[in-house]
């Protein structure tokens, strides 16, 4: 164990240097790196065309099928009909065309009734009348090159012979039919049908044969196509079809090919697309990877910068948190090894809650979440054997909230015994996460599947638990670390030394708790390590115990024995129990901080009451040789527990002391130290010094109140006059 924490120390003086605590971050960054390689590493399979799939095989990633997707397009686009528009001024204009047929010889009519008015009546009293012929002309000339070209001379013919009566009833008639047949749709293959349609209409009706032939004809002509293609329109529609079409994904986890099915060229295609038969490398997956870790030390290193603790301290958390983590990160790809079995859920065998544990008691809390995140993150790439993506996010999510609920249980209780209740906590937070998990996929999952779940959550809690009860020690004993579980051990009052001082030197142990209480209170009111300096004062005078007589404290109705000693073998006494107190600290194996104030707590300080005896007695003396052998204190704690020793031995010399009083001795106590310069090489400021005196003014006033005397204390008292 010492070669272990020589080889440590070197290790942690080492990461003084920039130079090598950058490479400690890059070792660590290649244990990740290494980790989680072949967890990101592209798979690729050896697969043929019309071969039989010896495994269901899924996407790796999401992808998007263009040809598919193409396809899918021209298939909706072909979908898509024609768009024919009915013209409904087609309507009216063949209505008006055959109307203005109509009036024309209606017009040539009334022409010719005015023209007869105008002539003279000849020899036989008539007038004379333009020919058939001669009005047949007149009416051609009244309508277009074109209306004349298309319509036989018969339906001139008949209509230059019929009477304003006769063509207004043809006209009704043959308008009606032609409206009626045009309302509806015509296609060009429908014309034929909807004139035989028109002549059907007209065929029955009333009119003389002459004009119901020119009625027919006429309204045959009439009848033309009304429904043409819309390309604009038909466009838009094949535009809104092509729009709609989602693009076609092979989703991430897809099933491609189940096992034992034909790959066929179709699912061969789908194969390359994923990617699963490319044989060339790439570099994406590695590249995200180096990202990946660069980010989590990016953090950690944060962490250890913006921390406001003494270097050498902050070293030795490094180097803990590299082992610890590369620890979990080593548990971690060793149990995803056995993701060979047929079990989705042997991730959760991992112990998710014994980092959190370790740094928690080791280190502090924010380390602890902060690792603990970082793990989860790194467990869900390292248990993605299975899933579709490069994530298993139900993993992280375990090994998060088991994590958490540890460090929050421990942070209300600190006590190694503790260790075993936050584990079994541990295994009911990762039998409700596996629940959650399970319920929310909302699979099929057999009751011998959930068995196996449970037992899983058990012993990741438990072992958890079990595996940080056995590394603390160890932990502890190789860094040197001091943990709090470690003080609160110390301060059991069942602990031998603890009893030692309380049998041999009763005296010793109550001034011990009364100095705990200033120092810890004193401590606190600073920011310094109140329970290391409540724990330290009840070891700080361990060495009293040799000679314990020899101390006023314990010299309970006896005679002092200094008083029959030359002062100078006196203050050897006195100044060997610092001494002695970090000799029997050290052979018992107590922790570097208890021994520094057993050791330190004196400083280097004067014993004035035997060095002025000294001189008294008109001895050549000098001030060195009544002088504590130090060294001065270094910490905080150790200062505060030399001024609280001072300061309670000081104050229960004094009978029935005033607050004025108090306050006064606690400066000139602090003063003295400084003008001695007791704390020239620790690092208290003067203003944490002025809360010190406040802080320890305000606790001995408590302790040292003033009591009401009862009547019969009294009477004893008067009697005793």
């Amino acid at each position: 164990m010492e070669r272990l924490q020589q080889y440590l120390v070197a290790i942690r003086n080492t990461l003084d240097i920039a130079f090598f605590r950058v490479l400690f971050f890059v070792l660590i960054g290649i244990v990740l790196y290494v980790a989680m390689y072949n967890n990101v590493k592209p798979e690729k399979l050896n697969l043929s065309l019309f071969t039989v799939a010896d495994r269901t095989i899924r996407s790796p990633s999401t992808v998007e099928d263009q040809q598919s997707t193409e396809k899918k397009r021209r298939e909706a686009q072909d979908q898509v009909q024609d768009v024919y528009i009915v013209k409904k001024e087609y309507t009216q204009n063949r209505v008006d065309l055959i109307t203005s047929i109509f009036d024309s010889a209606l017009e040539l009519n009334d022409e010719i009734k005015l023209n007869e008015k105008k002539q003279t009546p000849g020899p036989n009293g008539k007038v004379s009348e333009p020919t058939v012929p001669e009005k047949v002309e007149m009416l051609k000339k009244k309508l277009t090159s074109t209306v004349t070209k298309d319509l036989s001379d018969m339906v001139f013919t008949a209509l230059a012979r019929a009477s304003d009566d006769e063509l207004s009833i043809a006209q009704d008639l043959t308008v009606t039919a032609i409206n009626t047949v045009m309302t509806k749709r015509i296609p060009a293959d429908e014309v034929e049908n909807a004139k035989k349609r028109v002549e059907e209409e007209l065929k029955y009706s009333a009119l003389s044969d002459n004009l119901k032939s020119v009625a027919i004809e006429l309204g045959r002509y009439a009848v033309v196509q009304n429904e043409f293609y819309d390309p604009t329109a038909t466009e838009e529609l094949r535009q809104k079809a092509l729009d709609s079409v989602e693009p076609v994904k092979i989703l991430q986890g897809q099933i491609i090919v189940e096992e034992g099915k034909l790959i066929d060229r179709e699912i061969f295609r789908q194969l390359k697309l994923v990617g699963l038969l490319d044989n060339n490398s790439t570099m994406k997956p590695f590249v995200g990877l180096a990202i990946f870790v660069s980010i989590i030390l990016a953090s950690v290193y944060y962490y250890f910068y913006q921390l406001k603790i003494q270097p050498e301290k902050r070293q030795t958390y490094l180097l803990l948190f590299g082992m610890i983590f590369s620890l979990g990160i080593g548990l971690m790809k060793i149990i995803s090894k056995l993701q060979i079995f047929d079990f989705a859920g042997i991730g959760y065998l991992f112990p998710a809650a014994l980092i959190g544990i370790l740094l928690k008691i080791l280190v502090e809390e924010k380390l602890a979440i902060l690792s603990s995140i970082l793990l989860a993150v790194c467990g869900s790439v390292l248990f993605n054997e299975g899933v579709s993506s490069a994530l298993n996010f139900s993993e992280g999510i375990y090994i998060l909230f088991s994590a958490l609920a540890v460090i929050l249980f421990l942070s209300h209780n600190s006590q190694r015994s503790k260790i075993l209740q936050a584990g079994l906590l541990a295994s009911l937070v990762n039998l409700a996460t596996i629940g959650s998990l399970l319920f929310l996929a909302n699979g099929q999952t057999s009751g011998t599947s959930y068995a196996l779940y449970f037992v899983t959550a058990l012993v990741s809690g438990i072992g958890s638990a079990v595996l940080a009860i056995g590394l603390l020690p160890f932990l502890e004993g190789s860094f040197g670390i001091l943990s709090t579980m470690k003080l609160i051990e110390l301060s059991n009052p069942n602990h031998p030394l603890l009893k030692k001082i309380l049998t041999e030197a009763p005296g010793t142990y109550h001034h011990s708790v009364m100095v705990a209480n200033l120092a810890e209170s004193a401590c606190e009111a600073i920011g310094a390590n109140g329970l290391l300096a409540r724990v330290g004062c009840y070891y700080h005078d361990i060495g009293k115990t040799k000679r314990p007589n020899f101390f006023i404290e314990n010299q309970m109705n006896r005679d002092n024995p200094h008083d029959k000693l030359p002062p100078e073998k006196s203050k050897n006494i006195i100044i060997a129990h610092a001494i002695d107190g970090a000799t029997i600290l050290k052979k018992y194996g107590m922790p570097k901080e208890i021994v520094d104030i057993a050791e330190q707590h004196h400083g280097t300080s004067l014993l004035k009451y035997f060095y002025h005896k000294a001189k008294q007695s008109g001895a050549e003396v000098k001030e060195e040789e009544y002088r504590y052998p130090g060294p001065k204190a270094q910490t905080k704690e150790s200062a505060v527990v030399g001024i609280a020793d001072s300061v309670e031995a000081a104050v229960r010399s004094m009978s029935q002391p005033k607050p004025e009083q108090i306050e006064q001795l606690v400066k000139n106590i602090i003063a003295d130290r400084l003008q001695d310069d007791q704390l020239i090489e620790c690092d208290l400021t003067l203003k944490e010094l002025d809360i010190v005196s406040e802080t320890l003014c305000e606790t001995v006033k408590g302790i040292f109140h003033s009591r009401i005397e009862y009547p019969e204390i009294i009477r004893q008292k008067v009697r005793q006059a």
